[in-house]
C-alpha cells in the first residue's frame, strides 16, 4: 500500500482518529483435547460485542504458509509489503532503546540469553526469561569484552533480551544467524554470506566465544544468541504517505523501534498494558493514528503455555471498553502473526482482524474467533491491506481517478 505512488493523491488529512490495538501473536490454533483455540476458549465479553458490531475477517501477514516475524508482521499491518522492506531484529531493537549509540555504519544484533548444557546443546532459548534485574548485570559484563579492531558495546534491552552493536571499518550485516530456533542442538556459528562481511563474522563469533567464558558459571543464562544483524534501516515515512500524524504506545523497545523507523511518533510510556492505555487517554488529542502493542499473548504462546495465552486474552478484554469510551472513528484488533501454544512458535496461521467504525453495523458475528472472523465480510485479506481499510473507514481516503 505505501508502495504504491499513484495513490499518493487519494490520501486525506482530516480529523478523524483511527486506533490499531496490535495484540502479538493473536491467532492460535484448536488444542488438541478440546478442539478449541485459545480464542475459543477465553471468556472474552468485550471483544465479542465488539465483534459483533464490526466488519470481520483475516488476515495473512507475508504468504500462506509462511511464519512471520514480528517485524514483517508489523511492516505489513502498516502497509509495507515486508517481502519488499527487510529491517533485521538488531536495528528495530537498537533503534527503539534510547541508550543505544547507534549509527550509520554500524551493525547491531538483537542478542538473547540463553541455556546450554555442558555439550553446547541448547536447552531454553530464553533462558527461562530471566528478568531485567538478573540480566543487565550479565550485559555490564559482556559490555568489557575487547575483540581487535571492532568497537564492541552490549546494551540491555528487556528480561533476557539485549542488543550487541559493533563499530569499525567495514562492517557489513550480510551474517547469518546463531538461532537454529529448536532446543536440544547445537547453536550454529555466524556464517559470512559475502566476502565482504567475513572480518565481521570472525569479529561475532569472538565475542560469542569470550561471552560463554564469562556466562559459563551462571545457572540459567550461560550463552548468548545473536540473530537479526542489521545496518540503520531508511524506509519510507508513513507519516508523510498517509498524511498521517501517527502515535506509538508500546512497552517493549523493538516496537518503539519499528514505530520509529516508519515515521511515527513513540510516546514514552510504563512497563504495563495498564500504563500503555493511560499514555493513550493521555495523549489522544495529540494524533490522528494510534499503534497501541500488548505483548503477553505471544509470549504466552511461545512458551507453549494454553492456559496462560488464555489468561492474556481475557485480561486484554477488560481493557476494551477504556478504548470504546474515547469513541475512534475506527477501531482494529489485529495481530502481527498467529502464535499457538500448541506450537509454541509463530505459526503460518491466518490471524483474526476486526475493523469497528460507523459504517459498520455487525455481520451476525457472535464472536472473536478465528472460527467466527473466517466467516467475515472482509475473507482472508493480506495485511497490507489493513492500512487502506482503516483510511477509508475514517474518511481519509479519497475516490481514485476521475
Amino acid at each position: 500500500m505505501i508502495d504504491i505512488p499513484l495513490l499518493r493523491d487519494s490520501f486525506a488529512s482530516t480529523d478523524s482518529k483511527i486506533v490499531m490495538l496490535v495484540v502479538d501473536g493473536l491467532g492460535g490454533a484448536p488444542h488438541p483435547k478440546t478442539k478449541r483455540s485459545e480464542l475459543e476458549t477465553a471468556n472474552l465479553p468485550n471483544l465479542d460485542r465488539l465483534a459483533q458490531e464490526s466488519a470481520c475477517g483475516l488476515t495473512i501477514p507475508v504468504l500462506h504458509g509462511v511464519a512471520p516475524g514480528s517485524g514483517p508482521g508489523h511492516l505489513a499491518l502498516f502497509g509495507y509489503d515486508p517481502l519488499k522492506h527487510i529491517i533485521g531484529r538488531g536495528a528495530l531493537e537498537a533503534v527503539g532503546v534510547e541508550e543505544v549509540d547507534f549509527q550509520e555504519g554500524d551493525v547491531v544484533a538483537r542478542g538473547n540469553f540463553c541455556t546450554v548444557n555442558p555439550d553446547g546443546l541448547l536447552l531454553d532459548r530464553r533462558a527461562g526469561r530471566i528478568s531485567s534485574e538478573l540480566s543487565e548485570p550479565l550485559c555490564y559484563e559482556l559490555d568489557k569484552i575487547e575483540v581487535d579492531s571492532i568497537d564492541i558495546r552490549v546494551y540491555p534491552v528487556k528480561d533476557y533480551r539485549f542488543v550487541l552493536r559493533m563499530r569499525g571499518d567495514g562492517l557489513s550485516h550480510n551474517l547469518t544467524e546463531m538461532d537454529p530456533q529448536r532446543i536440544g542442538v547445537p547453536l550454529q556459528n555466524v556464517k559470512a554470506l559475502s566476502i565482504e562481511a567475513r572480518a565481521t563474522a570472525e569479529a561475532a563469533n569472538e565475542f560469542v566465544r569470550q561471552a560463554r567464558q564469562v556466562l559459563m558459571e551462571e545457572e540459567r543464562a550461560n550463552m548468548v544468541i545473536l540473530r537479526g544483524f542489521s545496518g540503520m534501516p531508511h524506509l519510507p515515512s508513513m507519516a508523510r504517505a498517509y498524511k498521517l500524524n501517527p502515535g506509538a504506545i508500546a512497552a517493549y523497545p523493538m516496537y518503539r523501534g519499528l514505530a520509529a523507523i516508519v515515521g511515527m511518533k513513540v510516546l514514552p510510556t510504563g512497563s504495563t498494558f495498564d500504563d500503555e492505555i493511560e499514555t493513550l487517554v493521555e495523549r489522544y488529542e495529540e494524533h490522528d493514528f494510534f499503534f497501541i502493542h500488548y505483548k503477553p499473548a505471544d509470549a504466552a504462546g511461545e512458551d507453549g503455555d494454553f492456559d496462560a495465552k488464555v489468561t492474556a486474552l481475557e485480561e486484554l478484554d477488560r481493557h476494551i471498553p477504556r478504548l470504546l469510551e474515547l469513541e475512534p472513528d475506527v477501531l482494529m484488533v489485529v495481530g502481527d502473526h498467529s502464535t499457538p501454544s500448541i506450537m509454541a512458535a509463530h505459526s503460518w496461521h491466518p490471524v483474526p482482524f476486526l475493523l469497528r467504525s460507523r459504517w459498520t453495523e455487525g455481520e451476525g458475528l457472535e464472536t472473536f474467533t478465528e472460527r467466527t472472523c473466517a466467516q467475515g465480510s472482509l475473507g482472508t485479506i493480506g495485511a497490507v491491506n489493513v492500512m487502506p481499510l482503516a483510511l477509508a473507514h475514517s474518511g481519509k481516503l479519497a475516490k481514485f481517478g476521475a
